[in-house]
Parts: C-alpha cells; sequence; structure tokens
C-alpha cells in the first residue's frame, strides 16, 4: 500500500504534464498548421481573382494531391501566369520538403506572381524566373521529379522533349489543357492533340487523363527509355 500511495502523486504529476502540453501545442499549433491555414484564407479570398491564363481550383488540387502522392521534391513549372498554380505546387513542396522553379515571360505576370507569392508566405520555395521557357528549358540541368506544363500550347512536344531526360525515373510530367477532343488536331487543338499523341506513342510512359477541371495529361515516366 504504502508504494501505490507513492505512485499515484507521480502518475498524476504525469497526466496533468501530458495534458497541459497537449494544450499548449492545440494553442500554438504546427508550422505546418500555419502555413495550411494561411494558404486556405489566401485562396478563399482570391477565389475570384485568377482570370489571366491561369488554372481552375480543381486542377490546382490535383497538382497539389499528385506531388504529395509521389512525394516530389524537386518541381519545374512553365508558365507562371499570376501564380494560381505555383501556390498549389510550392504548399505541396512546403510538406515533402521541396522547392518549384517556375517560368513566366511576361513581366507584368511575373510581378503579380511574385506579389501572390510574398502574400500567401510561399516564397521561400519557389524560385520564380522572369524568362523565355523556350530557352531556359534547354539550359535548366535538373533533375526533376515533377514537371507542369501550361504554356505555349504549339510548344508543349518541345518542351516535353527537353525536359524528359531531366526527369528523373518515377516523376511526373504533368500537361494543361488536354482532352480527347483535342485528338482532331483541329484549329485550336493542333499542339495538345500533337503531343498527346506523342506521349501516348512512348513505352516508358504511362498516360493517363483528367477531366475534372482543364484537363490534365498525367504521364508518369516508369523507365529511361
Amino acid at each position: 500500500m504504502k508504494n501505490n500511495l507513492y505512485q499515484k502523486p507521480a502518475i498524476l504529476v504525469i497526466v496533468f504534464s501530458v495534458i497541459a502540453f497537449t494544450a499548449s501545442r492545440a494553442q500554438t499549433g504546427s508550422p505546418g498548421d500555419e502555413t495550411d491555414q494561411r494558404v486556405r484564407k489566401f485562396l478563399t479570398e482570391h477565389s475570384h481573382y485568377w482570370f489571366d491564363m491561369n488554372i481552375p481550383a480543381s486542377d490546382g488540387q490535383l497538382l497539389y494531391d499528385l506531388i504529395i502522392k509521389g512525394n516530389y521534391k524537386s518541381a519545374l513549372e512553365i508558365g507562371t501566369s499570376t501564380g494560381h498554380s505555383a501556390i498549389w505546387i510550392a504548399w505541396a513542396l512546403s510538406k515533402t520538403g521541396g522547392k518549384l522553379i517556375t517560368i513566366e515571360i511576361n513581366e507584368e505576370r511575373y510581378r503579380n506572381a511574385l506579389e501572390n507569392f510574398r502574400e500567401v508566405g510561399l516564397s521561400e520555395y519557389i524560385d520564380a524566373r522572369l524568362a523565355d521557357a523556350h530557352k531556359l528549358a534547354r539550359e535548366l540541368k535538373g533533375p526533376f521529379d515533377f514537371v507542369f506544363s501550361d504554356a505555349d500550347k504549339d510548344w508543349y512536344k518541345n518542351y516535353f522533349i527537353e525536359l524528359d531526360p531531366k526527369l528523373t525515373v518515377g516523376g511526373c510530367f504533368v500537361t494543361h489543357n488536354i482532352t480527347e477532343r483535342g485528338r482532331g488536331g483541329n484549329r485550336g487543338y493542333g499542339g495538345p492533340a500533337i503531343y498527346l499523341e506523342y506521349v501516348r506513342s512512348l513505352d516508358n510512359y504511362e498516360t493517363t487523363l483528367n477531366s475534372t477541371g482543364g484537363g490534365m495529361a498525367i504521364s508518369y515516366k516508369r523507365s529511361v527509355r
């Protein structure tokens, strides 16, 4: 009985310490929780802002999910616009410990994107470049494990051919505005149609289409060749 009397106060101290620690964590939250709250708030407040060549929110969520699922860390985006897609990508990379290089050729959109990155608090995960992607994609050394292509549609195949050697096996190459109807090669869909036919012909890539938003071709690199 004597031992139990001495043990009970010690147990109570441990219990109250755990409760106090848990309460403290609940009040302060983790850095990840703070980032999530800040990004969600920003995206909600700017939900009607992304009109200048940006992706819909459903595609942003898809990009986020693909990065989290693949635990990707080295991402490249071609076509920043004012930063909507880059925010979703960088948000995911903040959880995997990665970073994004994003390229935009238009200076006004580029400046707007930088401001959005600062406001949302994700600048440390984004290396934004004001450049011509036709040239810079060739110069970047990589390797990358995630690529999102959403720039000039007639150059889609060229971007892919340039970046394929720099994409790691197991990596994911996502291209926007790709749908089955683009296979006809009609005006406005020539580039996407040619791209889709090409990437589907590659034995070392597995390509599927997602049509929940603007249309995404999702290609996983299964081997070098």
